[in-house]
């Protein structure tokens, strides 16, 4: 057996990585298993000519997914050059020995386009000789192979490549799968705010605010009202008359307040709205002058 080359030898690692026999590449490039063997073993002699092995270089590199442009650059030197280029070289020497050959005379005789025409017959006539008779040492063979051999797309090519990505997309979703999940805890729910009557002593009800943060209270007229709002302390932030379809409303934030005291001159047109929540009156609105106090309670107390 020959030993392996380097570009044979990255080939076949390259093939058993992916766990492929030379019968499973068969299948797949379509090229015949003994041409495969003599790219690994850079046996080229065996294969109909320079064409073909750049071609099934080519077709074994893409079935293993690799770059072909890559593998000719890098083992240009080992890579025999494709048969136009041999055709070229051996034309140029032949006819060079041509010419050399012939008796000097010939040119004093024939005009120079015959001999240029001559010249060109003759790179004619060399090409249908190695066309029709490169490879004399297996003529059968190679003709049989010829009518065999397809450089083709193939369907088993594309089947295994989607194969790939299939599994590769599956043992992705298996990784995923097998990570130990996080669980959310689920939100704790908000305590709603509670607003509530706790004592009524005469025009004045006290309540208590819980469960906010927020101290805003809005005072709104639905027809003509006197009001105030002070805190504990009797500052006033508040202090007139509201009118609808004129300063029918008013808003204070009491946030940084403990207490807040709204006295409201009629109560039966007049809505208290405590961080949009709508207060009820504990006393009948049709009392009108009432003192409400509210007692804003903060959570960590």
């Amino acid at each position: 057996m020959l030993q392996l080359t380097e570009l044979g030898n990255r080939l076949k690692e390259a093939r058993l990585a992916k766990n492929l026999s030379l019968d499973d590449l068969q299948t797949i490039t379509k090229i015949q298993k003994r041409y495969l063997v003599g790219i690994e073993e850079g046996n080229y002699e065996s294969m109909p000519g320079n064409f073909y092995v750049r071609a099934f270089i080519k077709q074994y590199a893409e079935a293993l997914n690799l770059n072909p442009d890559e593998i000719f650059e890098t083992y240009k030197n080992e890579i025999p050059a494709s048969h136009n280029d041999e055709l070229h070289h051996l034309s140029r020497v032949k006819t060079h020995k041509a010419i050399s050959k012939g008796d000097s005379k010939v040119f004093d005789v024939l005009p120079k386009v015959l001999i240029g025409v001559f010249v060109v017959g003759i790179a004619s006539v060399l090409y249908y000789f190695i066309a029709n008779h490169a490879g004399n040492n297996n003529n059968e063979t190679v003709s049989n192979d010829r009518e065999q051999v397809k450089i083709e797309k193939s369907t088993e090519l594309e089947k295994v490549k989607a194969n790939q990505v299939v599994k590769e997309d599956e043992t992705q979703k298996e990784k995923e799968a097998a990570k130990p999940k996080t669980e959310t805890p689920p939100p704790a729910d908000t305590p709603k705010q509670e607003l509530t009557a706790v004592q009524s002593q005469g025009r004045t009800t006290t309540y208590e605010l819980k469960n906010t943060d927020k101290f805003v209270v809005k005072l709104v007229s639905k027809g003509q009202t006197w009001v105030s709002i002070k805190n504990g302390k009797q500052k006033t932030f508040f202090q007139g008359t509201l009118r609808k379809g004129a300063t029918e409303s008013q808003t204070q934030d009491l946030s940084a307040e403990n207490i807040a005291v709204i006295t409201v001159g009629n109560a039966a047109d007049t809505d208290i709205y405590i961080n949009d929540q709508k207060l009820e009156y504990a006393i009948p609105a049709t009392a009108n002058v009432q003192n409400i106090k509210i007692q804003h309670v903060l959570k960590n107390q």
